[in-house]
């Protein structure tokens, strides 16, 4: 792979620096009168743009039509058009189905990137289910749900393709498997939940490390009951994804658990689902009938199905919501969410690191993307 010579960009406290970059890593970055082009270059100028870490998505069911539970070859094809919202890692995330369909997703993952593949990299499965509690079990199948148990995922480890899976830590078996599932690697959640405190304290003990889009498919934070709500904003042992939308959660809401955790765990995840990309109307995706508007996406009955949200648009909402800076919004879906999955090679502006780029305009916009120092994504050249 050719080195790359990135000039005229701001990177966040440093003004008008340059990046040079080869083999997909980040060789050095710093003041450009002390950097020289390394021979035979590609040399880009940046045009005063803000230059940030690839985003990493720790939570995307499909988009552009395709459900990665209904059709785990298609983490490829989304891949490819992630780049476009700055999205340079992510996690598939398959939810409840026969465990079947997990082992399909894992061998998809395991294949690798097809010869001609230029997009972000599927770095392994986001499993949420199906051990989730059924009264709190959203859009996922009931059908599918199971009691979780340490056999069941005992194949379930980052080597063969699985990096997080959600639970909800009170159901019976729960504490055996998150304990299995920390020891193998894998990084827990609590989700679709209704934990106690002393249940929620149970599992993190055992291995819990974060929660999945808080205040979604878990208790309601109340004054007078203590609950994994309330566990999630307050413990610093634990992070949280949460879906920065202004429908899955109010904007008065997500400036609370800024306030609370803000640069301490929180992660903003898209949710998205199929329906990401897609006209509004009516569609069958994912195996459900969904409806489709501007901002989200709705089963029959009204149930939330996951979100259209991109991770550009994220961060755009978490500033207008929550009046951070762009720096602090940027630390939530780079350097957070890679220190909760254990990530030394990603997540920040550092020789060394992998060369995972995301280049915002005046207005927090994606202009360009590289993932593994490969140009994926040029909006200037569209």
């Amino acid at each position: 792979m050719p080195p790359y010579y990135l000039k005229n960009v701001n990177l966040p406290h440093l003004p008008a620096q340059a990046v040079v970059s080869s083999e997909g890593v980040i060789q050095a970055l710093g003041d450009p009168a002390a950097l020289a082009c390394p021979l035979g270059a590609q040399v880009l100028d940046g045009g005063g743009a803000t230059l940030l870490p690839g985003f990493i998505e720790l939570q995307l069911n499909g988009g552009f039509g395709m459900d990665f539970t209904e059709d785990p070859g298609s983490i490829w094809r989304v891949g490819r058009r992630l780049p476009r919202y700055g999205v340079t890692t992510f996690l598939p995330t398959v939810i409840t189905s026969p465990l079947e369909t997990v082992d399909h997703a894992m061998r998809v993952v395991l294949s690798g990137r097809p010869a001609d593949y230029r997009g972000a990299e599927p770095l392994g499965l986001h499993i949420e289910g199906p051990f989730l509690n059924p009264r709190k079990k959203g859009a996922h199948n009931p059908a599918y749900l199971r009691l979780p148990s340490p056999d069941l995922v005992r194949g379930w480890t980052p080597e063969n393709g699985v990096r997080l899976v959600t639970l909800a830590p009170e159901l019976p078996g729960a504490l055996e498997t998150i304990a299995a599932l920390a020891r193998q690697g894998v990084t827990v959640s609590a989700g679709h939940s209704l934990a106690t405190r002393a249940e929620a304290e149970a599992g993190i003990a055992a291995g819990i490390r974060m929660g999945t889009h808080l205040f979604n498919a878990m208790p309601a934070l109340e004054h007078r009951t203590a609950n994994l709500t309330g566990v999630l904003l307050t413990d610093d042992r634990v992070g949280f994804g949460l879906i920065a939308d202004g429908i899955h959660i109010d904007p008065l809401m997500v400036k609370l658990a800024w306030q609370l955790k803000g640069g301490r765990g929180f992660v903003l995840v898209t949710d998205a689902m199929a329906a990401l990309g897609m006209p509004p109307g009516g569609s069958r995706l994912g195996g459900y009938d969904v409806m489709v508007d501007e901002s989200s996406a709705r089963l029959a009955d009204g149930t939330l199905a996951g979100s259209i949200l991109t991770e550009d648009a994220a961060l755009r909402n978490l500033m207008c919501f929550t009046g951070c800076t762009l720096a602090q919004a940027a630390e939530t879906i780079t350097g957070t969410p890679a220190q909760l999955l254990g990530l030394r090679d990603r997540g920040r502006l550092q020789p060394g690191m992998r060369a995972d780029l995301v280049l915002l305009d005046a207005d927090h916009a994606v202009l360009a993307t590289w993932v593994g120092g490969e140009l994926a994504f040029d909006r200037r050249a569209v």
